[in-house]
């Protein structure tokens, strides 16, 4: 068995030809598992009311080929349909898919920040005592805390 998909959908793009997608957030580790080689396949489809969606193209990639965005560089995709591919002589694609912008964000840990120098202080304590009463009766101290 293969490694585990993600499916990101982004928003429909209603009656445009050239729809420009809002920008989305991902984690790295949901995107790639950390592998920034990985290759990723990305699929794009022609949104239908009545549900019958119209398979246009895919095309793959891998994180770091995404990251050339970063620079303030276009990345683009030919959006390939094999179908078409195999049956039409002049088929050259379906589309190009354009990547404008990609930013990585670090998002930090509770551990980051304890090794950061961030200290917290709280108590935690457990009362024991037989005098607080069945947790069942409606009665004990236990049961009117929660």
């Amino acid at each position: 068995m293969g490694p585990p998909l993600l499916s990101l959908f982004s928003q429909v793009v209603m009656n445009n030809l050239s729809p420009a997608w809002k920008s989305f957030k991902v984690s790295v580790n949901s995107l790639c598992s950390g592998d920034p080689d990985r290759r990723l396949k990305c699929i794009v489809w022609d949104w239908d009311s009545n549900g019958k969606h119209d398979f246009i193209g895919e095309f793959t990639s891998t994180f770091k080929e995404m990251r050339g965005a970063m620079e303030g560089k276009q990345v683009q995709w030919e959006c390939i349909n094999p179908k078409y591919k195999a049956k039409k002589k002049n088929y050259k694609n379906s589309g190009i898919v354009i990547l404008n912008q990609c930013k990585i964000h670090k998002m930090h840990s509770f551990l980051d920040y304890i090794m950061g120098g961030c200290q917290i202080q709280f108590t935690v304590a457990i009362d024991f005592t037989a005098s607080n009463g069945d947790p069942r009766n409606s009665c004990s101290l236990i049961s009117r805390l929660r």
